[in-house]
C-alpha cells in the first residue's frame, strides 16, 4: 500500500467510524464501534512510524490526526455522559450552573420582571441531530432564561447543548419506547428549569 493509499484508507475509516459512533449514540447499536476505532488508531501509528513521506503527505496526515483527536474527545465525553446515567435535568442543571444570584449580596434570586422579555418555550423533537432549527430555538430560549435570572452563559456552548440533547433524547426514547421528546424551558422562582418528557 502506498503512502497516498494509506491516507485515503485512513480518511475513509475515520468517516466510517464517525458514522458508527453517531449510530451508537442515537441508540441504533448496542456496542461502541471499538473494532473500527482500533483499526483507525493502528493506521495512525503505522503512518507515524513511516519516514518515507513528503511534506504534503505529512501535512495531510497531521490534519487527519487533528480531526480524529477532536472526534475522539467528543466521543469520550458522550461515553462519560452515558456511563454516568444522568438524566437530562441533572446534566443540564450542572451545565447551566443554576444557582442563586449574588446581586445585592442578599443571597436571594434576582427578581424576574416583565422587562426581561423571556417567554417559556416548548419544543418537540423526533431527532435533535437532524432538527437543528428546533435545537437552536431551544438553546436561545435557555440563554435568554439564564440572562433573565442573572446566570452566566459563557460555559454553555451550542455544540455542548446539542450533543446533550442528542444523547439524552435517544436514551429517553429507548426507555419509554416513544417516537419523540418534548423539551421545555421556563423560569420558576428565579431559577431556570429545563424539562424533558417523552411523547407516546
Amino acid at each position: 500500500m502506498t503512502i497516498d493509499e494509506m491516507l485515503d484508507r485512513l480518511e475513509d475509516d475515520m468517516r466510517k467510524l464517525r458514522i458508527e459512533f453517531d449510530v451508537f449514540f442515537n441508540g441504533g447499536s448496542k456496542r461502541p464501534p471499538y473494532d473500527t476505532k482500533n483499526r483507525v488508531e493502528a493506521l495512525i501509528k503505522r503512518f507515524s512510524d513511516d519516514r518515507n513521506v513528503n511534506f504534503s503527505q505529512r501535512f495531510r496526515y497531521n490534519s487527519l490526526v487533528a480531526r480524529y483527536t477532536s472526534f475522539r474527545e467528543l466521543w469520550r465525553r458522550n461515553m462519560t455522559t452515558l456511563e454516568e446515567g444522568q438524566n437530562l435535568n441533572a446534566k443540564l442543571a450542572g451545565t447551566f450552573a443554576e444557582r442563586p444570584s449574588s446581586a445585592g449580596g442578599s443571597g436571594g434570586f434576582s427578581p424576574i420582571t416583565q422587562k426581561t422579555g423571556f417567554r417559556p418555550t416548548s419544543v418537540t423533537c423526533s431527532d435533535p441531530q437532524q432538527e437543528v432549527d428546533k435545537v437552536i430555538s431551544l438553546y436561545n430560549s435557555v440563554i435568554d432564561a439564564k440572562r433573565a435570572c442573572g446566570e452566566p452563559t459563557d460555559k454553555l456552548s451550542f455544540e455542548q447543548f446539542h450533543k446533550i440533547l442528542i444523547v439524552q433524547s435517544s436514551k429517553l426514547k429507548a426507555q419509554l419506547q416513544c417516537p419523540s421528546v418534548s423539551f421545555s424551558v421556563e423560569i420558576d422562582q428565579g431559577q431556570v428549569k429545563f424539562k424533558a418528557k417523552g411523547n407516546q
